[in-house]
């Protein structure tokens, strides 16, 4: 099928011309697989050295040559970046001479899960490379200053323009109200209103509407020098029955025991009111779930909300007045492979229906691109035989089009500078406050034995004052751990690479140290092997083995205890045997050592709740926010190194 090609120099290459004129124009001129091109967007790989990958990856994506040229996808979302920026640019550069050389030359908009931090997994986010690195968005929430959300959102802006990236798969505005959840790392933590307000800076950062980008001289609107954010995953991941991620059929369930739906959609408004440009439908299927769709409440219906017009048509297009982009989450259409092992579409609830009639229905439902999928060959098919009407097929494409424009693709932003990219990305004053920002992010919930604050009901065998083994501990050294540590003692580190440590001697045993630091992961149940791998769900419990040697370390040197949250964790049995208790969410080393010698003085407040026993996690309400009985450690809870300040707060 082919479009009547209007006569003349085509209009839609006019910046002068408004945004709705130049769509109009070119979706005039497009045929109908080059519009069930747009609709779609899936991941990609570089080459090496910056190159196209333009063979099957061994993970089973197609080609780039392919999906530009012969799929006309004009949306891609990239996965591991080369080593440099200097050959992302490249790559990107190469991406958008392919597409140049197309009929109509629609520019590539590229995409990206969340890239600064400290994450590797290939479904929620990527390893930081030659970008500046931060904390993880928990570690952000652990901050509570909603300026430095923005300088962070402001910063990745600035990296991501330099190599091309122009759409942000985040922010994650999900609740952690389920602990045992897998994705919870992702986010701003369990409360509803510092979600939403945290958030809205993200967005803003990003986008370039605040008060960031206009101290830098921008006009706060959105064009050019904005990335794109695609807020997830609507109406709010986090209430998945026992904690399981809907990633797997045996997660797909969400559940709200406490009818809470409302309060897991707060956050969303409030990104709305942000400006966010596009959002992202969860997998999660609604089981019993009873809601206000803008009418009043009704029974929802029982498939995932990337299928459910309820939700997106009704609820979020109509009574909450979105016109942007939807875009779903990843597979929900194509069984494929990953790693090597079979892995279902996440067509939760309609697992009956055909690949075809899955796409007829996620259409259906109101969304405008189906994420991690490449068949725009369906879409041809749908419209092709009557079930799908075309103007259905050109309301998507055209805000899909107009994001293009606005960014400034089809204009002077298609390329990008690569002797630019490689002074921007990494540059030392985002590096050094990325840095920074981990080191404010640590949360000091014992220091040496000066209490627990923020509600830790007891903690029954603690150690007080910094006296952790009695008669093992080496006169003189029982003070060791009381924060700031002094640089220059005899340190014994575990979970520290060699390198790492700088102003400490370190020392190969703890009996020759003066204080012993452990960095310790939170737990998790193994689950795989493949793709499920990298995902840390179950059991929020320390093996028995962990505890024991935490213990045997502390009967020997006073003992800094690093526990690394990306979900919550048990600690009470390491209460008894850790002098100086902190948790971090994505801390190097270095930045760890500048919070505990007060180097840049560590300010985190807990970011959820921390369960006090595996019990009262299962006894509470997967919908409710603190809602577990007892906490050991309530949201809020952190130590200043400033007693006086602390007890003033």
């Amino acid at each position: 099928m082919t479009a009547a090609e209007p006569t003349g120099e085509p209009r839609y290459l006019d910046p002068a011309l408004p945004v709705a004129e130049r769509v109009a124009d070119l979706l005039g001129r497009m045929t109908l697989a080059e519009k069930a091109g747009q609709m779609f967007q899936t991941m990609v790989e570089v080459g090496p050295g910056g190159t196209l990958a333009d063979e099957p990856s061994d993970h089973g994506m197609p080609g780039t040559s392919d999906l530009v040229l012969d799929r006309h996808l004009t949306h891609l979302n990239v996965l591991a970046a080369p080593p440099t920026a200097r050959q992302f640019a490249a790559w990107h550069n190469r991406l958008q001479r392919l597409a140049a050389g197309t009929r109509l030359g629609i520019p590539v908009t590229v995409a990206s899960d969340p890239r600064h931090s400290f994450t590797d997994n290939p479904g929620a986010a990527l390893l930081s490379g030659p970008f500046s690195q931060w904390p993880e968005t928990l570690g952000l929430a652990a901050t509570r200053d909603e300026r430095l959300v923005e300088e962070h959102g402001d910063a990745a802006r600035q990296e991501y323009l330099a190599v091309g990236i122009r759409t942000a798969l985040h922010p994650q505005v999900d609740l952690v109200t389920e602990p045992r959840w897998a994705r919870g790392g992702g986010t701003f933590g369990e409360d509803a209103d510092l979600t939403g307000l945290l958030g809205a800076a993200y967005v803003r950062g990003l986008q370039g509407g605040g008060d960031v980008a206009r101290a830098a001289g921008l006009d706060g609107a959105f064009g050019p020098d904005s990335v794109s954010t695609m807020t997830k995953h609507f109406p709010g991941g986090g209430p998945q029955l026992d904690g399981e991620d809907p990633h797997f059929a045996y997660g797909r369930e969400q559940v709200y025991p406490g009818g809470e739906f409302d309060l897991h959609l707060a956050p969303f408004k409030a990104l709305l009111a942000a400006g966010t440009r596009q959002m992202m439908p969860y997998y999660g299927m609604p089981v019993g779930l009873r809601a206000d769709l803008g009418s009043g409440p009704e029974d929802v219906e029982q498939v995932g909300f990337g299928f459910n017009r309820g939700v997106l048509t009704r609820l979020l297009r109509e009574h909450l007045g979105f016109d942007g982009i939807i875009c779903t989450d990843w597979g929900l259409v194509t069984d494929v492979e990953m790693f090597g092992l079979p892995f279902p579409a996440r067509a939760w609830g309609v697992e009956h229906l055909s690949p075809l009639e899955r796409v007829a229905k996620i259409l259906d439902a109101g969304a405008d691109q189906l994420g991690g999928e490449a068949c725009p060959e369906r879409v041809v098919s749908l419209v092709e035989s009557g079930r799908v009407p075309e103007e259905r097929i050109d309301a998507s494409v055209r805000r899909l089009l107009a994001e293009k424009f606005e960014l400034g693709l089809f204009d002077d932003r298609r390329y990008v500078d690569e002797d630019a990219a490689a002074v921007v990305v990494g540059r030392a004053d985002l590096v050094a406050a990325g840095r920074r920002a981990q080191s404010r992010s640590v949360t000091v919930l014992r220091n040496a034995g000066a209490g627990a604050s923020g509600g830790a009901a007891d903690a029954a065998g603690a150690a007080v004052g910094g006296v952790v083994g009695g008669d093992d501990v080496r006169e003189g050294t029982a003070g060791a751990t009381r924060l700031p540590l002094a640089r220059g003692l005899r340190l014994y580190a575990e979970g520290v690479p060699d390198g790492e440590i700088d102003g400490f001697r370190r020392v190969g045993s703890p009996a020759e140290a003066d204080v012993a630091l452990l960095r310790l992961e939170a737990p998790y149940e193994e689950r795989g092997p493949g793709f499920e791998s990298f995902f840390h769900a179950g059991s929020l419990e320390f093996a028995d083995d962990v505890v024991a040697h935490v213990a045997e370390v502390a009967r020997v040197v006073p003992t800094v205890v690093d526990v690394h949250l990306d979900r919550p964790a048990v600690l009470t049995p390491l209460l008894p045997h850790a002098a100086t208790l902190v948790v971090t969410f994505g801390v190097g080393t270095p930045a760890l050592l500048d919070a505990l010698t007060g180097a840049v003085p560590p300010e985190g407040r807990l970011p959820f709740d921390l369960p006090r026993s595996t019990t009262a996690v299962e006894e509470s309400r997967s919908d409710v926010p603190f809602d577990t009985a007892n906490p050991l450690f309530r949201f809020g809870a952190g130590e200043s190194l400033d007693a006086e300040a602390d007890a003033a707060a």
